[in-house]
Protein backbone atom coordinates (compact mmCIF):
# COMPACT_ATOMS: atom_id res chain seq x y z
CA UNK A 1 0.00 0.00 0.00
CA UNK A 2 1.47 3.47 -0.87
CA UNK A 3 -0.50 4.73 2.68
CA UNK A 4 -0.35 3.05 5.87
CA UNK A 5 -3.52 2.03 7.39
CA UNK A 6 -2.01 4.61 10.37
CA UNK A 7 -1.64 7.60 7.89
CA UNK A 8 -5.44 6.59 6.96
CA UNK A 9 -6.28 6.90 10.56
CA UNK A 10 -4.06 9.99 11.07
CA UNK A 11 -5.21 11.72 8.43
CA UNK A 12 -9.40 11.18 8.91
CA UNK A 13 -9.23 11.18 12.55
CA UNK A 14 -10.78 7.42 12.32
CA UNK A 15 -8.79 5.83 15.58
CA UNK A 16 -11.35 3.33 15.81
CA UNK A 17 -9.99 -0.35 14.38
CA UNK A 18 -13.54 -1.35 14.26
CA UNK A 19 -13.12 0.61 10.78
CA UNK A 20 -9.75 -0.94 9.24
CA UNK A 21 -11.57 -3.49 6.56
CA UNK A 22 -13.69 -0.17 5.08
CA UNK A 23 -10.34 1.84 5.01
CA UNK A 24 -8.48 -0.64 3.51
CA UNK A 25 -10.91 -0.86 0.82
CA UNK A 26 -10.82 2.86 0.71
CA UNK A 27 -6.82 3.17 0.64
CA UNK A 28 -6.70 0.14 -2.15
CA UNK A 29 -9.75 2.07 -4.15
CA UNK A 30 -7.75 6.00 -4.05
CA UNK A 31 -4.56 3.69 -4.97
CA UNK A 32 -6.01 1.89 -7.98
CA UNK A 33 -8.13 6.00 -8.66
CA UNK A 34 -4.81 7.60 -8.55
CA UNK A 35 -2.95 5.09 -10.96
CA UNK A 36 -6.04 5.13 -13.14
CA UNK A 37 -5.61 8.71 -13.44
CA UNK A 38 -1.78 9.59 -14.19
CA UNK A 39 -1.66 6.03 -16.27
CA UNK A 40 0.76 4.20 -14.93
CA UNK A 41 1.67 1.96 -12.14
CA UNK A 42 3.16 3.30 -8.43
CA UNK A 43 5.24 1.82 -6.12
CA UNK A 44 6.31 2.41 -3.10
CA UNK A 45 9.36 2.03 -3.06
CA UNK A 46 12.45 1.64 -5.39
CA UNK A 47 13.10 -1.87 -4.72
CA UNK A 48 9.48 -2.58 -5.22
CA UNK A 49 9.30 -0.72 -8.83
CA UNK A 50 13.03 -2.64 -9.34
CA UNK A 51 11.14 -6.16 -8.52
CA UNK A 52 8.08 -5.15 -11.00
CA UNK A 53 10.37 -4.26 -13.93
CA UNK A 54 12.35 -7.85 -13.63
CA UNK A 55 9.21 -9.58 -13.84
CA UNK A 56 7.75 -7.61 -16.39
CA UNK A 57 4.57 -6.30 -14.53
CA UNK A 58 5.48 -2.72 -14.18
CA UNK A 59 3.73 -1.74 -16.92
CA UNK A 60 4.58 2.00 -19.11
CA UNK A 61 6.40 4.97 -17.46
CA UNK A 62 6.05 2.90 -13.67
CA UNK A 63 7.00 5.40 -10.53
CA UNK A 64 8.02 5.95 -7.50
CA UNK A 65 5.42 7.17 -5.11
CA UNK A 66 6.00 10.77 -3.62
CA UNK A 67 4.62 13.29 -0.77
CA UNK A 68 2.65 15.03 -3.78
CA UNK A 69 1.06 11.36 -4.40
CA UNK A 70 0.92 10.43 -1.03
CA UNK A 71 -0.91 13.76 -0.07
CA UNK A 72 -3.40 13.54 -3.38
CA UNK A 73 -4.52 9.55 -1.87
CA UNK A 74 -5.11 11.24 1.04
CA UNK A 75 -7.42 13.54 -0.58
CA UNK A 76 -9.35 10.90 -2.01
CA UNK A 77 -9.60 8.79 1.16
CA UNK A 78 -10.83 11.63 2.96
CA UNK A 79 -13.57 11.88 0.09
CA UNK A 80 -14.78 8.20 -0.02
CA UNK A 81 -14.77 8.25 3.95
CA UNK A 82 -16.83 11.17 4.32
CA UNK A 83 -19.30 10.13 1.60
CA UNK A 84 -20.63 7.07 1.29
CA UNK A 85 -23.13 6.92 -0.72
CA UNK A 86 -24.03 7.84 -4.17
CA UNK A 87 -25.93 10.81 -3.61
CA UNK A 88 -26.01 13.62 -0.73
CA UNK A 89 -28.70 15.56 -0.59
CA UNK A 90 -28.75 19.11 1.22
CA UNK A 91 -25.19 20.32 0.96
CA UNK A 92 -23.08 22.49 -1.17
CA UNK A 93 -19.36 21.41 -2.19
CA UNK A 94 -17.00 22.72 -3.67
CA UNK A 95 -13.98 21.56 -5.54
CA UNK A 96 -10.64 22.26 -4.36
CA UNK A 97 -7.89 24.43 -6.45
CA UNK A 98 -5.82 21.98 -4.78
CA UNK A 99 -7.42 18.82 -5.04
CA UNK A 100 -5.98 15.20 -5.81
CA UNK A 101 -6.22 16.05 -9.65
CA UNK A 102 -3.75 18.99 -9.38
CA UNK A 103 -1.12 16.91 -7.10
CA UNK A 104 -1.43 14.03 -9.97
CA UNK A 105 -1.83 16.31 -12.99
CA UNK A 106 2.25 16.41 -12.92
CA UNK A 107 2.62 12.52 -13.11
CA UNK A 108 -0.09 12.15 -16.15
CA UNK A 109 1.57 9.88 -19.27
CA UNK A 110 -0.61 10.11 -22.28
CA UNK A 111 -2.76 13.01 -21.47
CA UNK A 112 -0.56 16.16 -23.24
CA UNK A 113 0.86 16.78 -20.11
Amino acid sequence: MLISLDQARDHLRAQDSDDDADLTLKISAAQLLAQEYVGRQIFATQPELDAAVLAGTAGTAPMVCNDLVRAALLLILGHLYANREDVVVGTLSTALDMGSRTLLATYRVGMGV
